[in-house]
C-alpha cells in the first residue's frame, strides 16, 4: 500500500534497508548501526563521543549508549580525555578484526541493495540525505 506520507514511505524504506544489512552483519554479532560507528572510530583513530555524535549525527547520550555496548562486546575501549568529563574512545583490537571481517557483508549488503533499487535510486538516496 502506498502512503501520501514522506516520512512514514522513509522510514518503511530504512527498516527494509538496515534488515538486510542487519541480516549480513549477523555472523559477526554486529548490527548495520554498530558497524556504522566502529567504522567511524576506525577511521578517526580516539575520538571523543562528542565528535562521534557530531560525525554520525546522533546526540551524545544516543553515542554514549551505544558505545557501552560495543565497550561490553569487547570492540572498543574508553579513556578519559584531556577534559576528564569527556571520554575518548577508539577500537579495540578485537573491534578491529570484527570491522576488517565484517567489510565483506558489508559490501555484499551494499550490493544487493543496490541491485533491488539500481544504482542511480540509491546514489539518489544518499545524496538525499546529505541534503535534509
Amino acid at each position: 500500500m502506498l502512503t501520501e506520507c514522506t516520512c512514514i514511505a522513509l522510514r518503511a524504506v530504512s527498516r527494509k534497508v538496515t534488515a538486510v544489512y542487519d541480516d549480513a552483519l549477523s555472523p559477526f554479532g554486529i548490527t548495520i548501526a554498530q558497524y556504522g560507528l566502529l567504522r567511524r572510530i576506525g577511521r578517526a583513530g580516539t575520538t571523543s563521543l562528542t565528535e562521534l555524535g557530531r560525525s554520525a549525527e546522533l546526540d551524545r547520550s544516543t553515542v554514549g549508549r551505544n558505545v557501552r555496548v560495543l565497550e561490553a562486546m569487547g570492540l572498543v575501549g574508553s579513556a578519559s580525555g584531556e577534559d576528564q568529563r569527556e571520554a575518548k574512545v577508539s577500537l579495540s583490537d578485537e573491534g578491529r578484526t570484527v570491522l576488517d571481517a565484517a567489510g565483506g557483508a558489508w559490501r555484499v549488503a551494499q550490493e544487493a541493495i543496490e541491485a533491488r533499487i539500481g544504482t542511480e535510486t540509491a546514489a539518489t538516496l544518499r545524496s538525499l540525505a546529505a541534503t535534509l
